[in-house]
């Protein structure tokens, strides 16, 4: 059956990157739900529009939606949707943001996709049926050495009151690492790891909208995803480091090393 659920969580995004595409560069309404996390009228509409899709098909089903905290039933289908990842870039109109819905049952990912508008880039990710592009199936890299990897990352929004803490990690795997990003949305960060575009991405705190869909497409396409001590990440906000699997233990490492280093520059 999850094949109709990921037909559902594709036709959702692409309706939500619809609205995108035709607002981009517009000029939008913002406002602040933080000093720096942001929300538009863009953020509403695709969320609406999402949420139209769902529930004409499941309206048994939950839903945890970024924007709006909906009542819930206690459904094992959670649909987690995030209408406009990369709100901030949207908001300048820098182009990098996407529409990612997945769909869990009893607390794992079994259907995801997002989609990135100004790219026409489609990604989609059903449990034991592998992910793809477009309708090309997708893989992982196969570099084994983490001085050769492209990783990706982001910060949370706490960044300003944590700046060291938040800032070590990556200055530790930048000098461990070829190179370092930081693009601003996770859902297209670990849709670009399943493509085999970068190596590995890491974050500090992600929240399951963030990556619901992108850890299934990671590991649909060959990858590994953990939080960084190894263990399972959980659907609630959480750490999170998803590579091609050849480099995890490495990049680990790494992350694990940064914890002595805070405490060190904190004092």
């Amino acid at each position: 059956m999850s094949w109709r659920h990921l037909a559902v969580a594709t036709e959702a995004v692409l309706r939500a990157g619809k609205i995108q595409r035709e607002r981009y560069g517009q000029g939008v309404e913002v406002e602040l739900k933080g000093e720096i996390d942001l929300v538009t009228e863009v953020d509403r509409a695709c969320e609406d529009a999402i949420l139209e899709v769902i529930r004409s098909r499941y309206p048994d089903h939950d839903i945890v939606t970024e924007e709006t905290d909906l009542a819930r039933t206690g459904s094992r289908y959670v649909w987690i949707v995030d209408p406009l990842d990369g709100t901030t870039n949207f908001a300048h109109s820098y182009p990098m943001f996407c529409a990612s819905v997945a769909l869990t049952v009893d607390g794992e990912s079994v259907a995801g996709a997002v989609f990135d508008p100004l790219r026409d880039e489609l990604f989609t990710a059903e449990k034991g049926a592998g992910a793809h592009l477009n309708g090309r199936r997708l893989q992982v890299t196969p570099e084994d050495r983490l001085i050769k990897s492209l990783i990706i990352t982001g910060f949370p929004y706490d960044l300003h009151e944590r700046l060291v803490e938040r800032l070590t990690p990556f200055i530790r795997v930048m000098s461990r690492a070829r190179a370092v990003r930081r693009a601003g949305s996770a859902a297209i960060d670990l849709s670009y790891v399943a493509a085999g575009r970068a190596d590995g991405f890491w974050e500090a705190v992600l929240k399951p909208w963030d990556m619901a869909a992108g850890r299934l497409l990671v590991e649909e396409a060959g990858g590994k995803v953990t939080r960084f001590d190894g263990t399972t990440v959980s659907m609630g906000p959480d750490e999170i480091a998803a590579t091609n699997g050849r480099i995890h233990d490495e990049l680990l490492a790494a992350l694990r090393e940064t914890l002595g280093a805070v405490e060190t520059a904190l004092v």
